[in-house]
C-alpha cells in the first residue's frame, strides 16, 4: 500500500513548493489592500510560528537554549523581517507581484556572492550565472514597474540580499534541530515586524475585508506551514538541487498568476529580464545536478 502513496506524496510536495510559494506574491498583494503591510506580515509569522512551536513541543522537542534563540532570531530577522517584510512593503507601494517575485529570484546570485565571505569559491559556471543575473536585474529596473517605484525596487533587492545573507550565515549558527528552528525564526521575525509596525505608526482604519482575511489565512497555513513542511520533506527525500528548484519556477508562476488574476502587465524588458534571471539561476544550479548533490 505504501508504494503508490510515496510518488503521490512526492508530487504533492513539489506542487506545494512550486505553486504555493509562487502564489504567495499575488496573495500578499491581495492582503495588503486591506491590511497594513508590516502588521500583516507580523501576524502571519506570529500565528504560524506559534502553531509550529506548539506542535514541536507536543512532539517532545526540547525548548531552544538562549544561544539557539539568539541564532534563530538573527536568521528570522534577516529572512522574515527584512526579506519577507521588504517584499510586503514593496507590493504595498505598488510593485507588481510578478515583478517582486522576479527580483527575489535573484537571491541565489546574492547567496554565491555572500558565500565568498565564508571562503566559498565559485566556479566559472556560477560566475557566469551571477553576471547573467546582474544583467537581468538591470533590465528589470528598466521596466515600467520598478521605474515607477524606485523605493519598491530598492526594497525587493534588499529583501533578496537579506534573505541570501541570512541563509548563508545560518549554516554557521547553532540553531534548534528540525522545524523548531523555523518556529523560533518565525516568532522572532514576527515580533520584530510587529515592533516595526507600531514604530512606523501603522493603524487599522477599518476591518479587513473577507479577501484580506482569506489572504492572511492562506499565507499562514499554506505559505508558511504547508510549503515549509514540503520543503523539509524534499530536502530529506531528493537531491538539494531538486529541492531548491523552486527558485526558478516560482517567479514564472508568480508572473502568470499576476497577469491572470490581478491584471498586471509585464513589459518587454521585464519578460527578457525573467528569461535572463531564470537562466542565471539554472546555471547556478547546474553544478549541483552534475555532482548529484
Amino acid at each position: 500500500m505504501s508504494a503508490p502513496r510515496f510518488p503521490l506524496l512526492l508530487v504533492g510536495a513539489f506542487a506545494a513548493l512550486y505553486l504555493v510559494w509562487g502564489s504567495t506574491y499575488l496573495v500578499i498583494r491581495i492582503g495588503v489592500e486591506s491590511w497594513p503591510p508590516l502588521l500583516m506580515a507580523a501576524v502571519r509569522f506570529l500565528i504560524a510560528g506559534s502553531l509550529m512551536f506548539a506542535w514541536q513541543r507536543w512532539r517532545g522537542a526540547p525548548l531552544p537554549t538562549r544561544r539557539q534563540w539568539l541564532a534563530s532570531g538573527a536568521v528570522g530577522f534577516l529572512l522574515l523581517s527584512c526579506g519577507n517584510g521588504g517584499v510586503t512593503l514593496a507590493e504595498h507601494g505598488g510593485v507588481a507581484s510578478g515583478v517582486a517575485a522576479l527580483a527575489v529570484a535573484t537571491m541565489p546570485l546574492f547567496t554565491l556572492v555572500f558565500g565568498l565571505f565564508w571562503g566559498h569559491r565559485n566556479t566559472r559556471l556560477e560566475w557566469s550565472g551571477i553576471i547573467l543575473g546582474l544583467i537581468g536585474i538591470g533590465l528589470l529596473n528598466l521596466g515600467s514597474n520598478l521605474q515607477a517605484s524606485p523605493l519598491g525596487a530598492a526594497l525587493v533587492l534588499f529583501a533578496a540580499a537579506a534573505w541570501a545573507f541570512g541563509s548563508v550565515w545560518s549554516k554557521s549558527l547553532t540553531q534548534p534541530a528540525g522545524p523548531m528552528a523555523s518556529a523560533a525564526q518565525m516568532l522572532v521575525g514576527g515580533a520584530v515586524l510587529l515592533i516595526g509596525s507600531v514604530a512606523s505608526g501603522e493603524r487599522m482604519t477599518q476591518a479587513p475585508t473577507l479577501a484580506g482575511w482569506a489572504a492572511l489565512a492562506y499565507l499562514v497555513l499554506f505559505g508558511s506551514i504547508v510549503a515549509f513542511s514540503a520543503y523539509l520533506y524534499l530536502l530529506k527525500t531528493v537531491r538539494p538541487a531538486a529541492a531548491t528548484s523552486y527558485a526558478y519556477v516560482n517567479p514564472v508562476v508568480a508572473v502568470l498568476l499576476g497577469i491572470a488574476f490581478a491584471g498586471e502587465r509585464i513589459g518587454h524588458e521585464e519578460w527578457l529580464a525573467m528569461g535572463l534571471i531564470v537562466g542565471a539561476v539554472v546555471l547556478i544550479g547546474l553544478p549541483q545536478w552534475r555532482r548529484g548533490a
